[in-house]
């Protein structure tokens, strides 16, 4: 098995300068003059050169390494035990083994610390529903989700939206996890998540907020059906090739998730790894997301995401604040204290966590963290950036 050295911050020295576009025209956007990390490569730099102390940003890698997630490296038992108590817990996707604890911090779009096997691909979870959110990004920045607001029934017409309640389902209510939809998929009723409640009624659509898997993996059929193509296919040519991210990269949905559209038959991807499947990426293809969204949708001359769809986005859900269309906000500091309250966050279980900050313009990247040291983390970081 390869080992990889332990990286603490200023791994490497000085950086060489950013790219130039080939042209002697004055740049379009501030943004282009930034640096971003070509494919195959990542350009580092010393904690001093980007502005932030080497002590303390050592302390923070020191600080993740010692306080490891408790999850087991056997993710396959993990899950098992994760869901041995709920009423519906067969296992549907696939699983994998996971690394240790590794992370990357980027600050002005270089590399300033990195530590431990940033380029193994692992099980993510719910990191996979900010992936997910994104390829509704994408249809509405080319108008095929006109309008958020809009019921879904309007597009797609699968049988999952009829009826008095599921008809008045939209696709804000499905991106915030209010939508209370009811229904069963893939050999999941809904009632296999109910979180706050396995035997409470449903509300109606739009008036309650729960996290749950089930109606999160309808959101991805959804989109399946708008888009008429594998989700991840759209994912790589949108927005993973373009932010030069490795082919080492998977989505998977689970063994029965297999639907036909136009004649062909396709997968429909899990938002999660709650039953098995989900995003696995590596630290660093999830580094290269991270940055694109601190960007605000702009990657090295291009617009792959819209600034309007990062509004919507990281808009807080009225009924939960820290939470906006499957990225988690830090309104009011109440996620987590010590970081910047402009600050959000794609998390999965198991400690894995994809932070952009863009107070600091830092992004950090944090796999397989014990999730009550999360916060002291991010204090340590931000401590390191100078004033």
């Amino acid at each position: 098995m390869r080992r990889f050295a332990i990286l603490l911050a200023a791994v490497l020295a000085a950086c060489a300068p950013a790219p130039r576009s080939g042209t002697s025209a004055a740049p379009t956007d501030a943004r282009d003059t930034l640096y971003y990390p070509p494919r195959g490569d990542w350009a580092v730099r010393r904690a001093a050169q980007a502005g932030m102390d080497s002590a303390k940003l050592a302390a923070a890698v020191a600080y993740h390494l010692a306080n490891e997630s408790s999850y087991l490296r056997d993710l396959g038992e993990q899950v098992r035990r994760n869901t041995a108590r709920e009423p519906y817990p067969d296992i549907l996707g696939p699983t994998k083994e996971r690394t240790g604890a590794n992370g990357v911090i980027i600050r002005h779009g270089y590399i300033v610390a990195e530590w431990g096997d940033t380029r193994q691909v692992d099980m993510t979870f719910s990191v996979s529903k900010s992936y997910l959110a994104t390829t509704a990004g994408l249809a509405f920045d080319r108008g095929m989700i006109p309008d958020f607001h809009a019921p879904v029934a309007r597009l797609v017409d699968d049988g999952g939206f009829e009826g008095p309640h599921n008809s008045l389902i939209t696709w804000h209510m499905l991106l915030n996890q209010t939508s209370e939809w009811e229904g069963t998929l893939w050999d999941k009723p809904d009632v296999a998540d109910r979180r706050r409640g396995y035997d409470r009624r449903l509300n109606a659509p739009g008036t309650f907020w729960e996290y749950n898997d089930v109606r999160v993996n309808r959101a991805a059929l959804a989109l399946l059906q708008v888009w008429k193509r594998p989700l991840p296919q759209v994912l790589k040519e949108h927005v993973m090739d373009p932010i030069g991210a490795s082919d080492t990269w998977e989505w998977h949905g689970y063994r029965n998730s297999v639907v036909e559209i136009g004649g062909r038959r396709m997968v429909s991807v899990s938002g999660g790894g709650h039953w098995g499947g989900g995003v696995w990426a590596s630290t660093r293809d999830h580094a290269r997301f991270g940055l694109l969204h601190l960007r605000r949708g702009r990657w090295a001359g291009r617009q792959l995401l819209s600034e309007r769809w990062i509004a919507l986005a990281t808009t807080p859900t009225e009924l939960r604040p820290v939470y906006g269309y499957m990225w988690w906000l830090n309104t009011d500091r109440a996620q987590y204290a010590s970081a910047p309250a402009s600050s959000f966050f794609a998390l999965g279980a198991g400690g894995n966590v994809i932070w952009v900050d863009p107070e600091h313009d830092l992004v950090a990247v944090i796999r397989w963290t014990d999730t009550s040291k999360i916060d002291g983390f991010m204090r340590m970081v931000v401590e390191a950036v100078g004033r």
